[in-house]
């Protein structure tokens, strides 16, 4: 029986496409998973025990807490719709319908509860911060006025830029719908115009005694009801 090989000389089979995984490896992972687990899970105990809330400890590489640089923008959500999964609505773990804080996992419902969060510890430990601020000195408090007031000043100028495009798009669409209607107005008067003159045509071709569709649909009524007239009778 000849010896099964590939093109190349090496050894072929139908599974010699498939990862080869260190078992090992991935065991000692699992391992030191599951030893973190236990011990977090003690440390979370001994805190309810001694009637404290458990944070997250601190390995040495936490810098100390500072101020916001980025904004929130509540009100872009106002009348949106989100297409969240089906179990997403159990609990604040995991993302949701609602402000997702994404270093903690967590969905809060309302604005409120967000910035709450935001600023409790338990976010802290997770972004990496320790939760304590540094003294501000004079210079700092100068460096940042100063961006705020430049920050103001770009978003004032955005505005500006932003309200004269507001205008400029609200003036072309107001200049389109009045085209739109003289478009209309003018095929309304061109039909009608159409139309008369077909009706004159008619009357010249075949004299006044012709009858045009609708032209004595009154006078036919009328006949029809007995009405001869609405003459006078009174005597002079």
């Amino acid at each position: 029986m000849a010896n099964k090989g590939s093109a190349y000389g090496k050894a072929a089979g139908d599974t010699d496409f498939r990862k080869k995984y260190d078992l090992e490896e991935y065991a000692a992972k699992a391992k030191d998973r599951e030893d973190a687990e236990k011990e977090e899970r003690k440390a979370r105990w001994e805190a309810k025990m001694a009637g404290k809330k458990y944070y997250k400890p601190m390995d040495g590489s936490e810098t100390l807490t500072t101020a916001r640089n980025a904004t929130q923008d509540f009100s872009k959500l106002v009348g949106t719709s989100t297409l969240v999964p089906a179990g997403a609505g159990v609990g604040k773990r995991g993302r949701g319908a609602g402000f997702y804080c994404e270093a903690c996992d967590l969905t809060f419902k309302d604005n409120l509860q967000w910035i709450e969060h935001t600023n409790s510890m338990q976010h802290q430990r997770s972004i990496g911060a320790t939760g304590e601020v540094r003294k501000a000195t004079a210079e700092d408090v100068h460096a940042r006025i100063e961006a705020l007031w430049r920050r103001e000043e770009e978003r004032k100028k955005d505005q500006v830029v932003s309200l004269k495009e507001r205008l400029e798009v609200r003036k072309e669409e107001e200049e389109k719908e009045r085209e739109e209607k003289r478009r209309k107005r003018k095929e309304a008067e061109e039909k009608r115009r159409l139309e008369k003159e077909a009706v004159e045509k008619v009357k010249t071709e075949y004299g006044e005694d012709v009858r045009i569709e609708g032209e004595h649909d009154e006078d036919d009524m009328m006949a029809a009801m007995g009405f001869t007239g609405f003459g006078t009778t009174t005597k002079k």
